[in-house]
Parts: C-alpha cells; sequence; structure tokens
C-alpha cells in the first residue's frame, strides 16, 4: 500500500474538511431536527475513526514501548513473561458494565458474580517515568452486589515446561488504589486430575509488590504437569478504584543447599 502523503494537498484537503465542519458546527443550532439527526450519525462516523487514529498514535508516540518485556527478573530466571494487556493495545480497550467472563487480550478474563454489574474496566496507557510496562488495567467499581470479583490470567505453555517443585514462581506488580482494599493472588497448577493451589496477599505498602510461590511446599507430579494460571482476588471492591500499571511473572531454580 502507498504511504499516507502528508505534502501540500494532503494539508490543503485538511484545511478545507476542518472549514467545513466549522461552519456545520455554527449551523447546528439552526438547523431542523430531520437534518440534525443525519449530520449526528456523520459526525459519530467521523469521530470513530479519528478515535482509532489517535488511541494507535497515542500509544505508538508514549513511552513505555509498545510490546516491552523488559522487567527486572530474579538472578538464574529461566522463564519471564509480561501478559499481553500490560505489553501491547487490545481491542477494544474497555468494556461498561463488564459480565463475568468478559476477556481483555488473550490470557485475562474477568470473573464476578453480581446480579448487575457496576463495574467498568479498561486498558490505559502508561505514561509516569517509572513505568516499565506500556499498559495498565483500570478497573471502577461502583455499587458492588456480589460475593467475588476476580481477574484470572492464565501463563503459557513455556511457564510450565520443565516445571519442578525445585522452582519459585515470583509475580510482581505495581497496584494503585482509591481506597485501602486486599488483593490476592492465588497460583493454580494442575497436574494431571490435580490441581495445586498456593495463595498469598499482596502487600500494598510499596510502589513495586513482590510475592513468591515456592512450589516445594506442594504435592506437584513433576511428569503430569498441564497449564497454570494466576487469579488475582479483590476483596470488598465497592466504591473504589484499582489500577494494575503493570503485572510480570518469572521463575527460577532455588538455589541447592
Amino acid at each position: 500500500m502507498a504511504p499516507l502523503s502528508l505534502g501540500f494537498l494532503s494539508r490543503a484537503l485538511h484545511r478545507r474538511v476542518m472549514r467545513r465542519w466549522g461552519h456545520v458546527a455554527d449551523r447546528a443550532m439552526r438547523m431542523r431536527l430531520s437534518e440534525l439527526r443525519q449530520l449526528r450519525l456523520r459526525a459519530l462516523e467521523l469521530r470513530q475513526v479519528l478515535d482509532r487514529v489517535l488511541y494507535v498514535a497515542d500509544s505508538r508516540l508514549t513511552l513505555p514501548l509498545i510490546g516491552s518485556n523488559a522487567f527486572q527478573k530474579p538472578l538464574h530466571s529461566d522463564w519471564a513473561w509480561r501478559p499481553q494487556l500490560w505489553r501491547g493495545p487490545i481491542f477494544p480497550p474497555g468494556i461498561a458494565a463488564a459480565l463475568t467472563k468478559s476477556t481483555f487480550g488473550d490470557e485475562v478474563t474477568l470473573f464476578h458474580d453480581c446480579r448487575i454489574s457496576e463495574l467498568t474496566v479498561r486498558q490505559i496507557r502508561n505514561t509516569r517515568e517509572a513505568d516499565l510496562a506500556p499498559f495498565g488495567l483500570k478497573m471502577d467499581v461502583f455499587k458492588f452486589d456480589g460475593s467475588f470479583l476476580s481477574l484470572v490470567i492464565d501463563l503459557p505453555p513455556e511457564a510450565v515446561v520443565g516445571l519442578k517443585r525445585k522452582h519459585l514462581v515470583r509475580m510482581t506488580s505495581v497496584v494503585e488504589t482509591e481506597h485501602p482494599l486486599e488483593i490476592f493472588a492465588r497460583l493454580n497448577v494442575r497436574h494431571g486430575p490435580n490441581t495445586e493451589q498456593m495463595v498469598r496477599e499482596l502487600p500494598l505498602d510499596s510502589d513495586e509488590i513482590v510475592v513468591e510461590f515456592d512450589l516445594a511446599y506442594t504435592k506437584l507430579n513433576e511428569k503430569r504437569v498441564e497449564a497454570a494460571w494466576v487469579d488475582l482476588i479483590f476483596e470488598g471492591p465497592q466504591m473504589n478504584q484499582v489500577i494494575l500499571r503493570d503485572v510480570n511473572f518469572s521463575r527460577r531454580p532455588r538455589a541447592e543447599l
């Protein structure tokens, strides 16, 4: 496809279009309702295209760079990963009145049991100097009539290749909350018909939050490991805003004694 021309003709056409829409805006208060209704449809179509351009432009022109998998990994790590949601743009970027089992990217799924969802979830662009992840996830929770709210992050197949009981699995996150609440991380590892589970509470008293799961304390059958996922569980989330600036994972073998 030929490159988009941004030369003289393009600038002239842009000025012409801007003048036309300026005149339309000036006349909007005096238009017949039938004419205004058709104009509104055209404006909405135009805004949809412009929003797409702005979303991609803001994403590509803002640091951290899209696709970045850069974060500090423990020494001797043999696997490290940042989910797509925090690494690159997803579409649609958000959902209002999000239903249970709504997905965000390829690996993250929302679960709750609200009868009426007053939960808005949206991917945002990280722009702070301290941010390493290109994107974050913002959840606005208003009235919450359910008993649980969680985000399930499916770990990729590489996470369980060669997984042993000698491994430590680390989850690092950057979390902001409008009001204090409890957040728990539960690692699930399926091996054959059984699933090992380990739960850690996220200490929200630091900028970067690290929790580790020591598989030595499980009954993991190393020969039958099939899949792994992490549940992020939010306790008492009503009337709160939670921003997950980053979530990433790594694993390393425990030092031999």
